[in-house]
């Protein structure tokens, strides 16, 4: 990846350090931006290899090296934002693992800027599970 490359996906250091103590716990992590189904639209964490992406699901990056993805109907929404992962105090999603820790993953997002947007239209978006090395 390019070191000047803009980044869809960031997450505050509160967030990293939650996503560091999952993962000492679980084992390697990947990432789903839900889509407001069952457990709103919060970011769901699961083991690595449990959440099944599909071919056209957008990784849109990696947090703390653990995979993050959006599914493409959400990513039409979002993709002019930076999703900007933060941990909150609360219940964490049903199928997540942050549930039943006192805390839960948080999305926020911050507009990208006229040439960020215009950088980013004019590289390819890559999807399904060989994009961001999600066990299939």
């Amino acid at each position: 990846m390019n070191p000047s490359a803009i980044r869809r996906v960031v997450a505050t250091e509160a967030a990293l350090s939650f996503i560091r103590l999952l993962r000492e716990k679980y084992g390697p992590l990947m990432f789903f931006q839900s889509g407001g189904c069952c457990d709103g639209s919060s970011p769901m964490c699961y083991p690595s290899g449990d959440f099944s992406i599909g071919p056209a699901d957008v990784f849109l990056g990696t947090l703390d090296g653990q995979p993050f993805y959006i599914g493409a109907e959400q990513f039409e929404y979002w993709k002019h934002t930076q999703l900007v992962i933060d941990v909150v105090a609360g219940m964490g999603g049903m199928f997540s693992l942050d549930n039943g820790t006192g805390s839960r993953f948080l999305t926020r997002s911050r507009l990208f800027s006229d040439e960020e947007c215009a950088q980013l239209e004019s590289e390819t978006v890559p999807t399904g599970p060989d994009a961001g090395g999600a066990p299939v």
